[in-house]
């Protein structure tokens, strides 16, 4: 999946072409209640949200819970177009329950994106204070500023920042 990320098509062939058996497992096990000419239909849909949500995975965790995690969410519109309830066992979200929630997937380049929008100084004034977290103190002996200065810096980098975030909604 790395690899098809990094637009290699034929890995991602590969990687669809390993998954499938064991989503159409996991479709046919969570499905019983749904007609078997349905599992099929499903199966194309979580190989088409695959595709299209691909980039929402987070390369450094694991695959098969974002994979099973897409899966059940299109067993249960399968059910939900139905008119029917699916209840899951917890047991089933246990590992998706326990991880630690992380930074968005594309938080990181979104904010270098923004960053890059505004002077270096500025920039690596927020990054160091609002991203790194380090006292405005430290960040502006860092960066040659008065402590003083640092907060003026900081406070028109970030209103600079917002404007800049409303014109690109």
């Amino acid at each position: 999946m790395r690899r098809a990320n990094r637009g290699d098509g034929a890995a991602f062939h590969r990687f669809l072409t390993l998954v499938t058996p064991p989503l159409r497992g996991l479709i046919r096990a969570r499905g019983r209640a749904l007609p078997p000419d349905q599992h099929e239909d499903v199966l194309q849909e979580v190989l088409l949200a695959i595709h299209l949500k691909r980039g929402s995975w987070d390369g450094s965790a694991p695959v098969r819970p974002w994979l099973y995690a897409v899966a059940r969410h299109k067993v249960v519109d399968a059910f939900r177009r139905r008119g029917q309830r699916l209840h899951l066992p917890l047991e089933d979200l246990a590992e998706v329950l326990a991880a630690e929630p992380g930074p968005a997937p594309l938080a990181a380049r979104d904010a270098d994106r923004m960053l890059g929008m505004i002077d270096a100084r500025s920039a690596a004034l927020v990054r160091a204070v609002r991203l790194e977290e380090r006292s405005t103190e430290d960040a502006a002996a860092a960066l040659g500023l008065t402590p003083g200065a640092a907060r003026v810096v900081l406070h028109r980098a970030m209103r600079r920042l917002t404007d800049l975030a409303g014109r690109i909604k």
